[in-house]
C-alpha cells in the first residue's frame, strides 16, 4: 500500500550538504521535511502525492536566510545612499517614527514578494513598530522568519516611540503572545541600540528571552561611537558589558559585531553566541574578522540590514561579501580562497537557520527540514557551470529564482508567487509612490 506525502519534485539535480552537485533524483516531501530522496521510479512506486512540482533544467539548493533586516525600512529605499554620518538618527530613526499601520502592511508585503523571488526562505527581522500588521503579512507568505519589537528606552526621542523600560518589553509580550510559534513565525526579544537602552531594559529583554524559550537580539560593535561610550561610561566594551551583566548565550544573536576586540571574540566563543554580518551596509564602517570568527567555530551568519540598505538579495551580500574578504585578508596574504564560495554558502543557509533556532535545515537531506529554492540554469550564463558551489556565488542572482518551497509548501512555483496577491501590492506601492 503506497504512503501519502504532501510533495514531489521531479527529476531534481540538487546540491548535498557540501554543496557538490547530485544528479537524477527526486524528492518526496511529508510532513514540512524532506521524506525520501531516491529515482522518481522508486517514489512514484512507493507514495501518492498531493501536488508534483517538475524540476528539470534547474537545481535544488537549500533556501536563503536573511539574518538581520528591517521590515519597517522598506519605503526608505534610495534615501541612505550617499548620505553624510549618521543616518540612524538623521534618517532612519524620524522615518520610523512616522510609520504608520498601513505603510508597515505595505512594507511587509514588499518585503515578502523580494524575499520570495530571490530565494530568501527565511529571515530575522531587528525590530520596528507596528508589526502585529506585519506579522499577518508573513504569515500568509509563507515564509519562516523571526520578529522583533523595536526596544528603545532613552530619552528624547519622538513622541510616537518614546516608551519604558517596562513599557517596550510589554509590546514584545503582546508580540510574542499572539504570533510566537503562529505558522512560520517566532518572536525574538531585542535591544534596539545598547547606546539606547538602559541597564534595566537590557536585563528584562533577557530575563523574558529566557523565561520564553527564545532568542535576545541587538546590533552589536558596529559603530566606533557605539564602543567608545561604554569604554567611556563602564570601561568595558558592548560585549564585555552584556557578559558583565549575565546576558550572553547561546540564544543570543548579535548583528553585525564589526569591531571586536580579541577578548570579545573569546566571549562569544565561550558563550556560544551567533553573529551575522551585512556586507553592503558594514562595507562603511569595517571589514568583520569572519576567518577568525570561523576559525573559532562561532556561528556566522549573513544579512542584508535591507532595504535601505542595497535591498534584500542575499546573492548581492554574497558576492560583495567574497570581495571584501579578499581584499582585507586574501590579498595580503597571497590566498585567493580565504572565504570559499562553499563557506559562504553555508552561512547564508545552515549558518541563518541555526540563527532561527532550526537545528536541522539549511541543508537537502533525508528528514531535514523542507526549506529548498530552484535555480534555473537554463540560462547562457549557467548552462556551463564547471564548479557549481562557484557558480552559485559568482553568477546567480535573484531574477534566477524559479521555485521558493518553505516546510514543504510551495510560496513560488516557476517564477509565479502563489502566497500573496502580488499586483495588489505594487498597486499599493504605486500610489505610495506617486504620494511623495
Amino acid at each position: 500500500m503506497k504512503q501519502h506525502a504532501e510533495l514531489l519534485i521531479q527529476n531534481a539535480d540538487y546540491v548535498d550538504e557540501d554543496f557538490e552537485l547530485i544528479n537524477g533524483s527526486s524528492i518526496a516531501i511529508k510532513d514540512e521535511r524532506i521524506e525520501r530522496i531516491a529515482p522518481l521510479e522508486e517514489l512514484l512506486k512507493a507514495y501518492d502525492f498531493d501536488r508534483i512540482l517538475e524540476g528539470r533544467g534547474h537545481v535544488y539548493m537549500p533556501g536563503l536566510v536573511d539574518s538581520h533586516m528591517h521590515t519597517g525600512q522598506q519605503l526608505l529605499r534610495g534615501r541612505v545612499l550617499d548620505e553624510m554620518p549618521m543616518i540612524w538618527t538623521r534618517i532612519m530613526l524620524p522615518f520610523e517614527s512616522t510609520l504608520t499601520s498601513d505603510m508597515m502592511r505595505l512594507s511587509a508585503g514588499l518585503a515578502a514578494l523580494c524575499m520570495i523571488r530571490s530565494g530568501t526562505t527565511g529571515f530575522i527581522d531587528a525590530g520596528s513598530y507596528y508589526m502585529e500588521e506585519a506579522a499577518e503579512v508573513y504569515l500568509k507568505s509563507g515564509l519562516r522568519g523571526a520578529l522583533s519589537y523595536s526596544t528603545m528606552d532613552q530619552k528624547g526621542l519622538p513622541d510616537s516611540i518614546a516608551m519604558d523600560a517596562e513599557e517596550a518589553i510589554r509590546r514584545t509580550d503582546s508580540l510574542y503572545d499572539s504570533f510566537h510559534n503562529r505558522g512560520n513565525l517566532k518572536v525574538y526579544y531585542s535591544l534596539r541600540s545598547l547606546i539606547s537602552c538602559s541597564r534595566e531594559l537590557m536585563e528584562l529583554a533577557s530575563l523574558r528571552a529566557r523565561e520564553r524559550h527564545t532568542l535576545l537580539q541587538a546590533h552589536m560593535n558596529e559603530y566606533p561611537g557605539e564602543i567608545s561610550f561604554f569604554m567611556e561610561r563602564e570601561h568595558l566594551r558592548p560585549y564585555e558589558y552584556l557578559d558583565k551583566l549575565g546576558i550572553l548565550s547561546g540564544d543570543f544573536l548579535g548583528a553585525h559585531s564589526l569591531l571586536l576586540s580579541e577578548h570579545e571574540k573569546e566571549l562569544l566563543k565561550e558563550h556560544d553566541v551567533k553573529v551575522c554580518h551585512c556586507p553592503f551596509s558594514n562595507c562603511g564602517k569595517a571589514a568583520p574578522d569572519t576567518p577568525s570568527l570561523l576559525s573559532q567555530g562561532i556561528t556566522v551568519a549573513l544579512g542584508t540590514d535591507g532595504a535601505a540598505h542595497g535591498g534584500l538579495s542575499l546573492w548581492n551580500e554574497m558576492k560583495i561579501f567574497r570581495s571584501v574578504m579578499n581584499l582585507r585578508f586574501g590579498v595580503p596574504l597571497s590566498e585567493p580562497a580565504i572565504m570559499p564560495a562553499k563557506t559562504i554558502l553555508k552561512m547564508v543557509t545552515k549558518g541563518g537557520q541555526a540563527c532561527l533556532g532550526v537545528k536541522d535545515g539549511g541543508v537537502i537531506r533525508e528528514g531535514a527540514r523542507a526549506d529548498l529554492i530552484g535555480i534555473d540554469i537554463q540560462k547562457p550564463k549557467l548552462s556551463v557551470y564547471g564548479r557549481l558551489s562557484n557558480t552559485l556565488l559568482e553568477s546567480v542572482d535573484a531574477s534566477d529564482v524559479s521555485d521558493s518551497i518553505v516546510g514543504g509548501r510551495i510560496l513560488m512555483e516557476k517564477g509565479q508567487v502563489l502566497t500573496l496577491d502580488e499586483e495588489r501590492i505594487l498597486a499599493e506601492a504605486k500610489r505610495y509612490q506617486e504620494s511623495l
